[in-house]
């Protein structure tokens, strides 16, 4: 099981409301815990004694996790289709605020237009602001301030009309 495999068995364990999943295979145990906004993952490596798999023993493999993730995300879709979404250009640090003291750049229901800053990414010890490409209203947040985001994660929601 590689790391993307990893990334997306948390993102549909978070997304379907699980409150703890484990998945033992062969060589690894993964239990994936997730609680009121933080969500916990515990890897161990275990020792291979045989790296071929037996015959009759289980493979889990992530296309029989795909059709119920499939599913929310189609639903998501369709929701979500007359909405524009902001992602992030770089990898880094989200930040709501300017500094600590300072409110926020935007908050949900604000009425944005082209320019207007949305967030910084801290990269490399610099501060990216990150500018609006869309005149619209935010409707959602999808990133927690201060917490990691990677290139292409979507950041928020804009209504364009």
């Amino acid at each position: 099981m590689d790391l993307k495999e990893i990334q997306n068995l948390i993102k549909f364990v978070a997304k379907s409301g699980a409150s703890e999943v484990k998945l033992e295979m062969d060589d690894i145990k993964i239990t994936i815990r997730t609680g009121s906004d933080s969500e916990t993952t515990i890897l161990q490596q275990m020792p291979v004694s045989q790296q071929i798999p037996q015959q009759g023993a289980p493979v889990v493999q992530p296309a029989q996790i795909q059709p119920a993730a499939t599913a929310a995300a189609a639903n998501t879709t369709i929701e979500d289709s007359k909405y524009v979404t902001v992602k992030s250009p770089i990898i880094g640090t989200f930040y709501r605020k300017p500094a600590p003291d300072k409110p926020l750049f935007v908050e949900v229901g604000q009425s944005i237009s082209e320019g207007d800053v949305l967030c910084v990414i801290e990269a490399m010890k610099l501060f990216n602001e990150i500018e609006s490409e869309i005149s619209g209203t935010i409707v959602k947040v999808l990133v927690d301030d201060s917490s990691p985001v990677e290139f292409d994660q979507p950041l928020f929601l804009v209504d364009p009309s």
